[in-house]
């Protein structure tokens, strides 16, 4: 059961594959065409050995899902990577109700605490145009598959000239063919001389530290992650700026999450779980922070 197609999910040498079908079709794209999964649309129930299951929007990328299993009248809710902020580009996140809740909790800390989506795409517009008039390419490094395609949904279609490094091409030709509407971008390659870069806005992964290459326009750098919260982070990547937008739930976020799902019980895996299982335990829950195979986050992992 694979709830979303970050790599650090989506992972090769399964027989087969259970996903929703957004997420099946990202999985092919990620894993090969011929990889067998078995969708199961969001909200409709698959008996498996007196298990009922059903995929519930999480909210973090277009195709996530939640579990909910129900066995004996006992109901347990997997979260997944789970975000409560807005995201044109996917279904919102729908509060699953059950008796134990397992909830991820990368940014489980009170200090992670987002900013309206509205004002950081406003933020990222007066730092593009200010780099624009200087003469500077605007390079913002952004997850590949989701974070990259909410930014340019949120992008005015006239904002300027954006270009996108190799490994955003295929996502974002995804999310187009499923008929999320983006704003114009071009592929980087198509990029000729300094001009076509000076005022252009150009996404690119984390990993791409070099983009847009030497000989071309200076640029300003800037990160769109959540770990931009932390302004050490910026200075340690030598970032211009940093804009806080993230695909997961912040403090606020996660602990609806879990008055929302009315679970007594909750297991907590990722990033700040044994600090949220302290809080929750003293608001009267049996929380806990669960053994977990270590792995890092492709979509939020810290700089």
């Amino acid at each position: 059961m694979v709830t979303h197609a970050h790599a650090d999910h989506a992972r090769p040498g399964c027989g087969s594959y259970l996903a929703n079908p957004e997420t099946a079709r990202l999985l092919r794209l990620r894993l090969g065409a011929a990889i067998a999964v078995q969708e199961l649309p969001y909200g409709e129930i698959l008996d498996l050995g007196g298990v009922r299951l059903s995929l519930h929007p999480s909210g973090h990328i277009r195709g996530a899902a939640q579990v909910r299993l129900e066995h004996r009248g006992e109901v347990w809710v997997v979260t997944g990577d789970v975000k409560t902020a807005p995201d044109p580009t996917c279904l919102p996140y729908e509060p699953v109700r059950g008796h134990g809740l397992v909830l991820e909790s990368t940014f489980g800390l009170p200090v992670f605490r987002w900013p309206e989506p509205a004002a950081v795409v406003a933020e990222l517009l007066d730092w593009w145009r200010g780099n624009a008039a200087e003469g500077r390419t605007s390079l913002l490094f952004a997850y590949a598959l989701g974070k990259a395609q909410r930014i340019l949904a949120a992008l005015p279609a006239g904002a300027g000239p954006i270009f996108l490094h190799p490994a955003l091409e295929a996502p974002t030709a995804a999310y187009r063919a499923e008929g999320v509407r983006l704003a114009p971008a071009r592929r980087l390659a198509a990029a000729g001389a300094r001009g076509d870069l000076a005022a252009a806005l150009v996404l690119a992964p984390p990993s791409a530290a070099a983009a847009p290459g030497p000989g071309r326009s200076p640029a300003a750098r800037a990160f769109a992650s959540g770990w931009m919260q932390l302004r050490g982070l910026r200075r340690r990547r030598a970032l211009d700026r940093g804009f806080v937008l993230s695909d997961h739930a912040d403090w606020p976020g996660l602990l609806a999450v879990v008055r929302q799902s009315g679970a007594e019980r909750v297991l907590l895996v990722h990033g700040s779980a044994p600090e949220l299982a302290r809080f929750l335990k003293e608001q009267g829950l049996r929380a806990e922070a669960a053994p977990q195979e270590a792995a890092g986050e492709e979509d939020e992992a810290p700089p």
